[in-house]
C-alpha cells in the first residue's frame, strides 16, 4: 500500500474495466487512488475530498471530460490530465484550452502515465499551495500521530481497525473540514465500506463513525470532536 504521504489521485472513466486497471496500476506505482464513473460521481466525490491530480477521460456519456475540466477550473488549481480515443491536434488544444495541464491519447503505455503524472507534480507549487499541518493531533486527552498513524491515550496505544484508522487518517489530513458521506464510501472503497447500494454503503459508513466515535469521545452519544455536520457529512474538530 501506498505511504500516507503519497500524492492522492482521483480516476474518473465511465469504462469499470479501465477505472480498475489504473486504479490497481497506479497503487503499486505508489499513488492512492480514488475512482469515479462519472462526472456526477466525481462532483460528490471533489466536494468532499481534495486531490493532488485529476485523471480525467473526455469521452463519457453525460458530462464530458472537457466540460467537467472547465467547470473544476471555476473553483480550483487542482492538475489535470486528460485521457481520450481522440488525439488530434485539436482535440488536445480543446483540452488544454478548458484548463487541462496535459493530454494523453488513447492506447497509451500505463507506465507513460506514471511518467506524466510525476512530471505535472513536480511542477506543481504544492509547497507553496498547501498550508504546512501539525504532526500530532490532540482530541481531548487523546493524541493522533500523523505520520505513524498511532492514536494514544497518554502512553497507552488505542487499537483501531483496518477501517478505522483509514477513517482516523483521513479526517486527520483535513481536520475541521467536512467530508460527505458519500466521499467516505469512495475514499474506503465500496467492497470495504459495505454492500447493497449507495444507501446501503453510506449507512455501513455510518457504522464505522459510531464505532470510531466509542474510542476518540468521552460520550460518544454527544461527540464534541467527531462532528455530524447535518447535511453535508462529517468533521473532525481537534484543539
Amino acid at each position: 500500500m501506498p505511504e500516507d504521504t503519497a500524492p492522492h489521485l482521483l480516476v474518473i472513466d465511465d469504462d469499470s474495466r479501465i477505472r480498475s486497471l489504473l486504479q490497481k496500476y497506479l497503487m503499486r506505482n505508489g499513488f492512492w487512488v480514488t475512482i469515479a464513473r462519472d462526472a456526477v460521481h466525481a462532483r460528490r466525490v471533489l466536494a468532499g475530498l481534495a486531490f493532488d491530480l485529476i485523471v480525467l477521460d473526455v469521452m463519457m456519456p453525460g458530462e464530458d471530460g472537457i466540460t467537467l475540466t472547465r467547470a473544476i477550473r471555476q473553483s480550483s488549481d487542482v492538475p489535470i490530465l486528460l485521457l481520450t480515443a481522440r488525439g488530434g491536434p485539436e482535440d488536445r488544444i480543446d483540452g488544454l484550452e478548458a484548463g487541462a495541464d496535459d493530454y494523453l491519447p488513447k492506447p497509451f503505455e500505463p507506465r507513460e502515465l506514471v511518467l506524466r503524472i510525476n512530471a505535472i507534480l513536480r511542477r506543481s507549487p504544492s509547497d507553496v499551495a498547501e498550508p504546512l499541518r501539525p504532526q500530532l493531533l490532540f482530541i481531548g486527552a487523546l493524541r493522533y500521530d500523523i505520520e505513524k498513524g498511532e492514536l494514544k491515550r497518554g502512553d497507552t496505544p488505542i487499537r483501531l481497525t483496518q477501517t478505522e484508522a483509514a477513517l482516523m487518517r483521513l479526517f486527520a489530513q483535513h481536520s475541521g473540514e467536512v467530508l460527505s458521506r458519500e466521499a467516505l464510501v469512495d475514499y474506503l472503497g465500496r467492497d470495504r465500506a459495505g454492500h447493497g447500494g449507495e444507501v446501503g454503503q453510506e449507512r455501513a459508513v455510518d457504522v464505522q463513525i459510531t464505532r470510531l466515535r466509542r474510542k476518540i469521545e468521552a460520550d460518544p452519544k454527544s461527540p464534541r470532536h467527531l462532528q455530524t455536520v447535518r447535511g453535508a457529512g462529517y468533521m473532525l474538530v481537534v484543539e
